[in-house]
């Protein structure tokens, strides 16, 4: 067996296996696709690459000015406000947690990271599935990319970040960005779309224009639709940043990363939990955006309140 593995290397020639590692013609016009890129247009890159780093570092800047104990109370009082009393102990309890295993500032990289990047990804998204929803040549022009987009393994997404980037939280960014936008595009294309004739008739016949059909009937109508796929681009934003570890994002996705590298169980744990605790309550709070008026607090209030009254 071993003389029929070395035969080709006796024949002058390297064996099949050898030629799977090396890349083929389409690898090869990336490769100079890449090169080109790098070599003419450089400075567009390094001003997107100081315009999100300024971006990050100001989000950093905006989430750590406030002490840890004050940071649990506003979110446990937006979960309070939005969502309810026992998520607001959770959110109290599961930051106090985080606190206590010494991962605070790398939960407030990590969200840094989420923010920013979800932000730059709602920002183009938007407008892209509203685009879409009103023209159907736009719609058929991204929806194989998005489809690309989607399909695409989560770590081929490092590869042309760091190429482009180097790396750094700026490409775990722009990696994020791509990652998490397509969600966002889909349903608000999906949401937009489904709003039903009669209402767009009746703001016509009212004599609306184009852009306060849009903002006025279709995107109140689509609003919950168009708040799932910002719940889920918040999502799949958290997950990437974790993966983007491997190119210097920094933050919990770190701190996992160092636990596999080290083979330290605890270590990987407590990062494990404070992302799991990271992602419940921007999940939720996130959520919370797409509930009617009678779930706020304002409503609960006024419930539990006529509980008392006499009739």
């Amino acid at each position: 067996m071993l003389r029929l593995m070395l035969q080709p290397w006796s024949l002058g020639c390297p064996p099949a296996l050898a030629a799977v590692h090396q890349a083929g013609a389409i690898g090869l016009a990336v490769d100079d696709a890449v090169l080109w890129l790098l070599t003419h247009a450089q400075s567009l890159f390094d001003v997107v690459n100081a315009g999100v780093m300024a971006l990050a570092a100001w989000t950093e800047q905006v989430l750590i000015a406030p002490s840890p104990w004050s940071f649990a109370l506003i979110v446990a009082g937006l979960g309070l406000w939005r969502v309810s009393g026992g998520f607001a102990l959770f959110a109290l309890l599961g930051l106090n947690l985080v606190l206590a295993m010494g991962l605070w500032d790398p939960m407030i990289s990590t969200l840094a990271l989420v923010v920013t990047a979800s932000f730059l990804a709602l920002l183009l998204g938007l407008p892209m599935g509203v685009l879409s929803a009103r023209l159907h040549p736009v719609w058929r022009l991204l929806r194989p990319c998005l489809d690309l987009m989607q399909t695409m393994p989560a770590f081929v997404y490092l590869i042309p970040a760091v190429m482009l980037f180097s790396t750094g939280a700026v490409p775990a960014i722009i990696a994020t960005l791509v990652f998490a936008m397509p969600p966002v595009v889909r349903l608000t294309h999906l949401g937009l779309r489904q709003v039903p004739s009669d209402l767009m008739e009746a703001g016509r016949a009212f004599g609306c224009s184009e852009l306060q059909l849009l903002w006025k009937v279709q995107m109140p109508s689509a609003l919950p639709t168009v708040m799932s796929g910002v719940n889920q681009t918040i999502m799949l934003a958290l997950s990437m940043v974790v993966i983007a570890s491997m190119i210097g994002g920094g933050g919990l996705g770190d701190v996992v990363l160092r636990g596999i590298q080290q083979l330290d169980v605890g270590l990987g744990f407590e990062g494990g939990i404070a992302v799991v605790i990271l992602a419940v309550i921007l999940d939720r709070l996130s959520q919370s955006l797409m509930l009617e008026g009678e779930k706020t607090l304002e409503a609960r209030s006024r419930r539990w309140l006529s509980l008392w009254r006499t009739p």
